[in-house]
């Protein structure tokens, strides 16, 4: 059997969009021979869905589109969709995560999802009833399984979570000889191996080929990967016919059960690039490139699914607003991204420089808006109420929320959406202004720590062609500073960041609280610290922008977390 796998990226509600690339991708499957053809999970209605779920309205329309596509989809194909359904059920809630086969301008088969993940950034046992039957669907001389996404993930150890139910096994137990998987999993950096490591296991317990089909694409702050596989049991990850499908792109590759397939290496990728951790944070040259592809895809589907065609953000000489410039353009084009300088009293002229540098190197337009008037004149007006006290964070504050100001009123004139700068060590600790560096409609970076930001633009430098610079070595270089008082620098605040991320890890990623962080080797009291600032600033993460995730608990959907409590973990 020929089966295609088409990873798409699906825009939440977008049903006429989606329908067309259901259609445009089963035509090209047909032509290429395929016999049956695999989208993702809700690849209908977009994932996740939430509360639009809720609308009767939005219900309608998807199951109105699988109507649609019956009639429309070539007869001889087989095309598996997932879709929202009304739940077969008398008791429990009245929808189901559905996937579904069509064939013939029939629904010939279809599997509810059993496991309904509550974790992360997952609610849909919120929406969504469990399936609670499992059968195969017998198309040309194979049965075939459907487990849906978390309906495998029941074989790792997911912290918190304990399933009942063995959706993987049921399946197996009805003599399947293939198990297809349609997935919205999405991108964590790594999570590549522990998929495969999780589909091979099942793949050699259940001996069955299994056949892995995840989303592309960005919603909001969550991003697909798609990286879709084949497994045969006992031989390491297959790449289907014509390789691997893509990562962070629309792909369709097609597997012959019959044939055999290349082997695929443990590493996609060779030479420099097989380092295990060569900036010492945990990432290979190959995920560095991995995470960088996904930051892009991240920034260009917000702007495209949000409505915006061009962005815009402050480029303050630091390695932050380098990095997210960088991504913006490649994102976007040049054409489509503007970069503010807005420098003040304490702007070091280094610090200038380097952004006109950088601005020049990526080509994209660059403007000069000095705020030392704007700030005069707060200044001024605020002379009494401030009863003549220090120079303090009042006035370094006054300075972010001009600029922010500022930003926000070009992104009013010219439809421009505004990129924020801030990393995930700034935003864990607060160390940022609320109505002036946070604002902005979209966080590239605020799930990544501020050593993975260099480490990213080091990466950038030692990729680009020809040996030329990309991101000014000085920038790199320089220590980090926001430049709101006289020979301000990060760490007169911070820890240095090579400590304090390592700290947030285990607090953030760990659970750990301040003893047994300290048990960990690390200074008691500075992990205290830590822990106590980061849980104090969450009123500030609450009204910050979405953020693009690419850990294991990005702030925002991945960590909710109370603002008004004790700080119990020190």
């Amino acid at each position: 059997m020929r089966i295609s796998i088409a990873q798409i990226n699906s825009t939440i509600g977008d049903f006429s969009g989606n329908r067309e690339k259901i259609l445009a991708y089963s035509h090209r499957a047909a032509e290429q021979g395929a016999d049956l053809v695999l989208f993702p999970e809700l690849a209908v209605c977009g994932y996740p869905p939430m509360d639009l779920l809720d609308q009767d309205r939005f219900v309608e329309l998807n199951i109105r589109t699988v109507h649609i596509l019956q009639r429309e989809l070539p007869q001889n194909l087989a095309v598996g969709l997932g879709f929202v359904n009304r739940s077969p059920y008398s008791r429990g809630k009245s929808l189901v995560n559905e996937y579904g086969v069509l064939l013939g301008g029939k629904l010939v088969f279809e599997q509810i999802k059993t496991l309904l993940p509550t974790y992360d950034v997952f609610d849909e046992a919120r929406n969504f009833e469990p399936g609670r039957e499992w059968s195969a669907f017998e198309y040309r001389g194979e049965r075939i399984g459907f487990a849906i996404c978390e309906d495998v993930w029941r074989e790792t150890d997911i912290p918190g979570t304990s399933y009942v139910k063995d959706p993987v096994r049921e399946l197996l137990n009805t003599g399947i000889s293939i198990l297809c998987v349609p997935s919205a999993s999405p991108y964590v950096a790594g999570k590549l191996k522990v998929r495969r490591a999780l589909a091979e296991r099942i793949s050699l317990r259940g001996n069955v080929p299994l056949v892995y089909i995840n989303a592309v694409g960005a919603n909001d702050q969550i991003l697909f990967d798609g990286r879709s596989f084949v497994v045969v049991p006992g031989a390491p990850s297959l790449a289907p016919q014509g390789g691997p499908a893509l990562a962070f792109n629309e792909d369709l590759v097609t597997w012959d059960s019959t044939a055999a397939c290349p082997g695929l290496a443990n590493d996609e990728c060779g030479g420099k690039n097989q380092e295990e951790d060569p900036f010492g944070v945990g990432l290979s040259c190959y995920e560095l490139d991995i995470l960088e592809e996904g930051l892009v895809m991240g920034i260009r589907d917000y702007m495209g699914k949000c409505g915006f065609k061009r962005a815009h953000l402050g480029l303050s000489g630091g390695i932050d607003s380098a990095l997210v410039a960088y991504l913006g353009v490649k994102a976007a084009g040049a054409d489509n991204i503007v970069c503010f300088s807005m420098p003040s009293r304490f702007s070091s002229q280094g610090s200038k420089d380097d952004a006109a540098e950088l601005a020049a190197t990526l080509g994209c337009r660059y403007e000069v808006l000095p705020i030392e008037p704007v700030f005069q004149s707060f200044l001024s007006t605020l002379e009494g109420v401030f009863e003549k006290r220090p120079f303090d964070i009042a006035e370094e504050n006054l300075q972010a929320r001009i600029r922010g100001t500022l930003l926000m009123g070009f992104s009013n004139k010219f439809n421009s959406m505004l990129l924020t700068t801030g990393n995930k060590s700034e935003l864990a600790m607060g160390y940022c202004t609320l109505y002036g560096d946070m604002n902005g409609a979209l966080g590239p970076i605020g799930d990544v720590f501020k050593t993975e930001v260099f480490a990213l633009c080091r990466r950038i430098n030692e990729r680009a062609p020809g040996g030329r610079t990309i991101i000014p070595q000085a920038i790199i270089d320089k220590p980090p500073s926001a430049e709101l008082r006289p020979n301000q620098k990060d760490q007169d605040s911070l820890p240095p960041y090579e400590i304090l991320d390592k700290i947030l890890r285990c607090y953030l990623y760990d659970n750990l609280v301040k003893d047994e962080i300290a048990a960990q080797g690390w200074d008691a009291e500075l992990a205290g610290r830590i822990v106590h600032t980061v849980a104090r600033a969450e009123f500030k993460r609450r009204q910050a922008p979405p953020v693009l995730k690419v850990s294991p608990r990005a702030f925002g959907m991945g960590r909710r977390m109370p603002i008004a409590r004790a700080v119990y973990e020190v």
